[in-house]
């Protein structure tokens, strides 16, 4: 629909500051002459398009223009605003907070307050972590917009090393932040925590930008779920179940205990995880994964033992 492309038109023109007439007509599909009567009819709605000629000339919008708010609905405005102010939880610039200015001419805005205009959501990215994450997105962000290499120091259940890597996308999944990347080390993409990162630098090298498939389809096949996981849980540790994997992850028996079935890609990680349930759980399934409990329990008497003598 016509208004449709206009309304993408202004987003368009406030996101990139200076287009030109072929690229919104190969981006919309219509002709040059169509894109040329859309900028008049912003224009006579009152939103002041500037179109210069020349090699660095285009199609740009006033600075100071805000969004007339009409063009959206108010539940899309929420979403819009609900959306930006999550990413500026864990920002140190104040690009979220313009751009918010442009969307609305009479939000009220406040940094500490990361609600929708709705005041029914609150979304907040940096966790407790702000003060260390922030930074390190900027810099992840500078790098991947320049095509250049960064270099840490990853710290991970096998000890630490200094990797670089090609950033090419931010990830917030799994309640963490992580940076997808071509690990030069490891030639392969790799995903990267940003907690565990420390001593980050982006280096003076570039480089060409690798052809990947989607992250979607990389991630399934870079967390295998290999583990068949089954063990029997007491009752007292439900609601952790319940909060980490579900309740449709395990079944309740007659005497109140549950049985939990999930496959897990991580070896260490489920280890880790088995240990903090402490007496309330039993392995059943797989076995050698049991046996590798019981030596890891082992191990814990032996050094309480010694600790103790």
């Amino acid at each position: 629909m016509k208004i449709d492309r206009l309304v993408g038109i202004v987003f368009i023109l406030l996101q990139k500051g200076k287009v030109t007439a072929p690229y919104l007509a190969e981006k919309y599909e219509v002709s040059r002459r169509t894109i040329n009567r859309d900028i008049e009819d912003l224009c006579k709605a009152g939103i002041p398009i500037i179109t210069t000629q020349g090699i660095h000339g285009g199609i740009s919008i006033s600075d100071d223009y805000k969004i007339d708010k009409t063009l959206l609905t108010s539940k899309e405005m929420q979403a819009i605003l609900a959306g930006i102010k999550s990413l500026d939880s864990i920002s140190n610039s104040s690009m979220y907070r313009k751009l918010m200015e442009k969307l609305s001419h009479d939000i009220e805005y406040k940094k500490e307050s990361i609600y929708d205009s709705s005041g029914h959501i609150l979304i907040d990215l940096s966790s407790h972590y702000k003060s260390t994450i922030a930074p390190k997105i900027e810099s992840l962000r500078n790098a991947i917009d320049q095509n250049q290499m960064v270099a840490f120091n990853y710290y991970y259940e096998k000890g630490e090393n200094k990797r670089v890597i090609e950033p090419y996308l931010l990830i917030f999944q799994w309640a963490n932040w992580y940076v997808w990347g071509y690990c030069i080390k490891r030639k392969d993409f790799r995903l990267f925590k940003l907690n565990r990162i420390l001593q980050l630098h982006i280096l003076e090298e570039f480089f060409f930008a690798r052809p990947i498939k989607s992250y979607e389809k990389q991630i399934e096949q870079y967390f295998r779920n290999e583990i068949h996981f089954i063990a029997k849980f007491d009752a007292d540790v439900k609601w952790r179940l319940i909060d980490e994997y579900g309740i449709d992850s395990f079944q309740e028996l007659e005497d109140n205990t549950l049985i939990f079935e999930y496959d897990f890609s991580n070896r260490e990680y489920l280890l880790r995880w088995i240990l903090s349930f402490g007496k309330h759980v039993e392995i059943l399934e797989p076995a050698d994964f049991k046996k590798e409990y019981q030596e890891q329990v082992l191990q814990m008497q032996n050094k309480c033992m010694k600790y103790d003598s």
